[in-house]
């Protein structure tokens, strides 16, 4: 798929395909030699990092040329902190964001992604970043007066629409829910929703309501936090790196750490995308617990 790559920190925004040999920071003048370099080292060398985006809203997208989003703003920061002032964004489809890191196509993923046990076997996560709470985007009206999915599961009538790859499909698949239509982007997922082809969407609250404000044929449910087998299912994203890239997720989560640990600061950063205080997740919260499935 064509893949726009735009260049923050620098006077103009540039618009193109990227090639695996740009991405590796080859030159044809010459330049700095990296070689032998870890991700870090080289990208503060080069001043520049690349960040895969799934253009997902209020988290990361690309507007009149140019990133933006609460993970973008984060991100600004803090690689700024360590050094590194340019950030070159692709937007990619969402199963692609992982597999496309580990091929080198990519130094980190910025998607407000939430940590699981089974991405975690395929990359390492920063420390948690954003708390999530999950709803529906429904017809105007509330027609099949779905509240949660164990609702959607209830009526048996509904079709459920989800992202690909996201945390929402896993838990309509916990919860025996089969009439369900795959989407490849949020997007994607309320047009499906407006058409009538689906009788809802599911996604986190954050995004589907700033998405669908202002939108008069859909509506959004109360957000929740859904259950499976009676365990609340604790939502929280973070940026994805290599799991060999140590020494960049080490000096990420310090400065991570100067934002989080600061609700001042994070709020600074998140609240113009539309977060608020119970997106800042608690101290006591760790990668390593969601990780492995321990939740709480």
């Amino acid at each position: 798929m064509t893949k726009r790559t735009t260049r923050i920190g620098i006077a103009t925004a540039a618009v193109g395909t990227l090639t695996l040999g740009l991405l590796a920071g080859c030159s044809a003048g010459g330049g700095n030699d990296t070689e032998g370099m870890n991700t870090l080292e080289k990208a503060q060398e080069e001043g520049k990092i690349t960040l895969a985006i799934a253009s997902e809203q209020p988290y990361s997208w690309v507007e009149d040329g140019e990133p933006t989003g609460a993970t973008i703003a984060m991100h600004e920061q803090i690689f700024k902190n360590l050094g590194i002032d340019e950030i070159e964004v692709e937007e990619v489809d969402w199963n692609s964001l992982i597999p496309g890191l580990n091929a080198g196509r990519w130094d980190a993923v910025s998607a407000g992604m939430s940590i699981l046990p089974e991405r975690c076997a395929e990359a390492a996560f920063s420390d948690p970043e954003i708390m999530y709470t999950t709803t529906l985007v429904v017809p105007k009206g509330n027609p099949k007066n779905l509240s949660d999915l164990d609702s959607v599961a209830a009526a048996g009538d509904v079709t459920l629409a989800v992202q690909s790859g996201a945390i929402e499909e896993g838990y309509a698949t916990d919860l025996g829910i089969a009439n369900t239509v795959p989407v490849d982007s949020a997007q994607a997922g309320i047009e499906i929703v407006q058409s009538g082809r689906a009788d809802a969407f599911t996604l986190t609250a954050v995004s589907l309501n700033w998405m669908t404000e202002g939108m008069d044929d859909v509506e959004t449910t109360e957000a929740f936090v859904q259950e499976i087998d009676g365990v609340e299912q604790i939502g929280a994203g973070a940026t994805v790196f290599r799991q060999d890239d140590t020494e960049l997720l080490e000096a990420y989560n310090e400065e991570l750490a100067k934002i989080t640990g600061d609700e001042t600061k994070y709020l600074d950063l998140v609240e113009p995308f539309g977060f608020t205080a119970e997106n800042l997740p608690p101290a006591d919260l760790t990668t390593e617990q969601l990780c492995s499935g321990e939740l709480g």
